[in-house]
């Protein structure tokens, strides 16, 4: 049986990159595994069901989020030792990046279930492939802490030789802009704004000059983050 063509009768955890906002950006083996495995688990159903409607995939849809419980842990591991196919989504992109799915796929390991990649879309490597940076090397820091921590996130650049890459949302742009000003040192950034959507844009500057731009036009204040910084000097 060839596992290119047709899913393994054994049971196993296929964490499966979606798009990031173009609905096309989905891989024909990404599409073939969601309809044949047994169920998907979804960080938001709503979410994950517009993409399946899109595509016409019609499967049982579980809820699987930063809030799952021990029993719901369990429970998957059990199904998937019992031979059932269980794919694992999130919202956008790669599972297990800056997600909770990251606990589930411990938890199958530790279990000693099969966990296999169905890769794709990222919004980090999109960001990445179209920075124009040089070199070879990044760091990758997540998402900026919401409250406790931050100010130890930001001063932590300024020990970086190399490119840092992390997230932000729409509700704490600004804020994470202006303490990339008040680190004042010389550095580039790089602001990735709604990728691969209707209304993506990027914009390269100093923190003061997108700072600048994102207030006074608001309405650029909306939507999801990628943030590039290069060139740091302390």
């Amino acid at each position: 049986m060839n596992k290119n063509t047709t899913l393994k009768r054994s049971g196993c955890l296929y964490v499966v990159a979606t798009p990031i906002g173009n609905l096309e950006d989905i891989t024909l083996r990404a599409l073939r595994v969601l309809r044949e495995c047994d169920y998907i688990l979804c960080e938001d159903t709503r979410v994950s069901g517009r993409l399946f409607a899109h595509h016409d995939i019609k499967k049982s849809l579980k809820r699987y989020d930063s809030h799952a419980s021990e029993s719901v842990h369990n429970r998957i591991v059990e199904d998937i030792k019992n031979g059932r196919k269980v794919a694992l989504v999130s919202d956008a992109g790669t599972p297990g990046i800056s997600d909770p799915g990251v606990r589930l796929v411990t938890r199958v390991r530790q279990a000693g279930v099969r966990v296999e990649a169905i890769p794709g879309p990222s919004a980090l490597t999109t960001a990445l492939s179209v920075a124009g940076l040089t070199g070879n090397q990044f760091s990758f820091m997540g998402f900026v802490p919401q409250k406790k921590g931050r100010q130890t996130f930001f001063k932590s650049l300024l020990t970086e030789s190399h490119p840092v890459v992390f997230f932000e949302s729409t509700h704490r742009i600004l804020k994470t802009l202006k303490s990339l000003c008040d680190l004042e040192v010389d550095m580039v950034v790089y602001l990735f704004r709604e990728l691969t959507k209707m209304h993506e844009e990027v914009w390269v500057g100093t923190p003061k000059e997108l700072l600048l731009k994102l207030e006074s036009e608001p309405v650029k204040q909306k939507g999801e983050f990628v943030i590039i910084v290069e060139g740091v000097e302390a």
